[in-house]
């Protein structure tokens, strides 16, 4: 007997939310105002960036329903200069994003594939003369990025980390690409910071290619500029586009940047702290540890690239952007189970995948390690396809481990329901397969010494069948729980009791 769950899904349909995209905020002060509107913001005095500002950002990451905060008057620190933590949970998710508050995780990540992701656009930056960020530029030997509050993010950490909400900007020498890329920033001196790119990113790609003609690499640091612009700088937006513009497409107006005197790299016009400078061949620091975002300092501390800083620029009064990595879930997982759910599942349906109906990378894997996808199933292996699919696919093929594959009443995006289908639908010796030497990062804990040695960077990915054994799922025993409609119904009406 069929559950009713197999003729219905347990969402309600996506909303038409192209049309009613709005992203109500053009830099950082213009999102600060629309968090407050939503009552979603909250103002610290005089905490210590030595120990307070690094506590109070592990206590608010966590809850999912925690206020951003704005730590002012920092003792130490330039006057004016503030710390923004937490800025994507709540309904500023959503309005980040520039949907609607009520939509629930699915929903959210289906309006970002279907507007963002199904057909990605690029609108053309422009190069303006002036702008805010131009209010303070700072060289020679009046640099000094220590002034700057930046925290010690975890009480470990192996120095100040100025970049966590930050972006790199660098230039392809060979084409002139300009990429967007976000990677983790620590203060070495007045005028130095180093920063670690993994292998296989842009960046990276970028930086060897310098290094391999022996010429220096022009580089900006974005410290605190607009979320939107840094959440497309973590996400995977394919090679050879530039983020700067595909946010201008987003937003239906072109960016407008300022070039660096240095460098002549293009950063906002409205940021709040920027960097620019030179990564010279062969010049490395030790850099680290740090605590990352597997909830692990996932390596001691080593040579890494340094950037010789040539100029500070800083709007009055700036804000330091943060967003530091902690044990999962915390605030990265819920950025990125948005955004890079949204390409899974489209990655998948471009591999030629069919009735692909939601995919979810998991927060407490930090949209990595644990993917779920539910299918509509229509021929026996359709599970394992998909399985193997976004396991090796753009999105999933870096880091990840485990896939769970179910069935279309599964709400991928809950876990405790993605359990429960993975303990009650599959068998361990039936249903797993293994997929061993794929691309990890030296981050996984579980990489023995002697490999990341080696340089092996690799793992095993296993892929879970939790659907309906195919042959016999007519036969399956039927699901104890109200039809999809009944559920809103329930929730509907009494709700308010769990409230």
């Amino acid at each position: 007997m069929a559950s009713k769950a197999e003729h219905a899904t347990n969402e309600r349909p996506v909303p038409s939310v192209t049309n009613e995209l709005r992203i109500p905020y053009m830099n950082m002060l213009d999102w600060i105002e629309e968090a407050e509107k939503l009552g979603e913001v909250k103002y610290v005095e005089s905490a210590t960036w030595e120990r307070d500002i690094g506590m109070a950002s592990e206590v608010v990451q966590h809850d999912e329903n925690a206020p951003c905060v704005i730590f002012g008057q920092i003792p130490g620190s330039l006057e004016g200069s503030r710390v923004l933590v937490n800025f994507f949970a709540g309904k500023r998710m959503n309005m980040t994003l520039g949907f609607p508050t009520d939509l629930s995780k699915l929903e959210l990540t289906d309006a970002f594939r279907t507007t963002y992701m199904e057909d990605i656009k690029e609108l053309a930056h422009e190069i303006v003369e002036d702008g805010p960020i131009l209010e303070n530029v700072v060289e020679g030997d009046d640099i000094d990025v220590e002034v700057f509050p930046s925290p010690i993010w975890h009480e470990d950490d192996g120095g100040r980390y100025i970049g966590t909400g930050s972006y790199n900007v660098t230039r392809d020498p060979e084409t002139g690409w300009i990429n967007v890329g976000t990677y983790r920033v620590m203060i070495h001196s007045k005028n130095e910071v180093g920063f670690y790119i993994s292998p296989g990113k842009h960046g990276r790609i970028h930086r060897d290619k310098y290094e391999a003609r022996g010429e220096p690499m022009p580089t900006v640091i974005v410290c605190g500029g607009d979320p939107m612009t840094f959440l497309m700088g973590s996400s995977e937006i394919p090679n050879g586009m530039c983020e700067y513009d595909v946010v201008g497409a987003f937003r239906g107006e072109p960016m407008k940047l300022v070039e660096g005197k240095h460098t002549g790299l293009p950063f906002p016009a409205d940021a709040e702290i920027v960097l620019e400078g030179f990564v010279h061949p062969g010049d490395k620091r030790s850099e680290g540890p740090f605590g990352e975002w597997t909830g692990y300092y996932g390596s001691r501390m080593r040579a890494e690239p340094v950037m010789e800083i040539k100029a500070i620029y800083y709007r009055n009064n700036p804000i330091l952007f943060g967003c530091p990595a902690q044990r999962p879930p915390y605030e990265v997982g819920r950025f990125r189970a948005i955004t890079r759910s949204a390409m899974l599942k489209e990655n998948i349906k471009s591999a030629g995948v069919p009735d692909v109906e939601s995919a979810w990378l998991h927060e407490v894997g930090t949209a990595r390690m644990l993917m779920g996808v539910a299918i509509k199933q229509r021929y026996p292996g359709h599970a394992k396809q998909a399985g193997h699919i976004a396991c090796q696919c753009h999105v999933g093929a870096y880091a990840g481990k485990y896939v769970v594959v179910t069935d279309e009443d599964i709400d991928v995006s809950n876990l405790e329901e993605l359990i429960w289908a993975m303990l009650t639908r599959s068998d361990p010796a039936e249903s797993i397969s293994i997929i061993r030497g794929a691309w990890s990062t030296h981050l996984d804990p579980r990489i023995p010494p002697e490999e990341k040695e080696k340089g092996n960077l690799t793992n095993s990915r296993a892929i879970i069948d939790a659907c309906r054994p195919f042959h016999w799922k007519d036969e399956f025993p039927p699901v104890n729980a109200p039809s999809p409609e009944l559920a809103r119904e329930a929730r509907k009406k009494w709700g308010y009791l769990c409230e």
